[in-house]
């Protein structure tokens, strides 16, 4: 059975889409710890990501920068942090959470976004993008 997030990026559920090459995608938590947390997904399904290949792994941890780097000047933090814990799905993936305080990092507080808030975070960061 496909995962939610082979589902988000087949289209048959609703993402905003921060970025996708050929071998990952990258859209933005729809539960975020902050505004702008983004999530980096490779396309191959893998469950933990130390089962990824070296080659795979690789590109998605370029990946995950290249998106780290957009989002960071997108959306004004002290930093972006990065975790990868994969416990609630069973699909590598990479946390992309701008930082103001360790308290963006913990996973206990989050923020509740509208749509629109989705749309021009995810516009913005997408302009960031080389």
């Amino acid at each position: 059975m496909a995962s939610i997030f082979t589902k988000i990026m087949n289209g048959e559920i609703p993402c905003h889409k921060i970025a996708e090459d050929e071998d990952n995608f990258a859209f933005l938590d729809i539960n975020p710890n902050a505004k702008g947390h983004t999530l980096c997904v490779p396309k191959k399904e893998v469950d933990k990501i130390w089962d990824l290949d070296e080659e795979s792994y690789s590109k998605l941890m370029s990946f995950s920068r290249k998106v780290a780097i957009a989002l960071e000047k997108a959306v004004p933090c002290k930093r972006v942090g990065m975790t990868v814990i994969g416990l609630e799905v069973p699909h590598v993936h990479v946390h992309l959470i701008p930082l103001q305080s360790m308290a963006n990092a913990t996973f206990q507080h989050k923020e509740k976004l509208s749509t629109e808030e989705f749309e021009t975070v995810a516009a913005a960061i997408r302009s960031h993008l080389k």
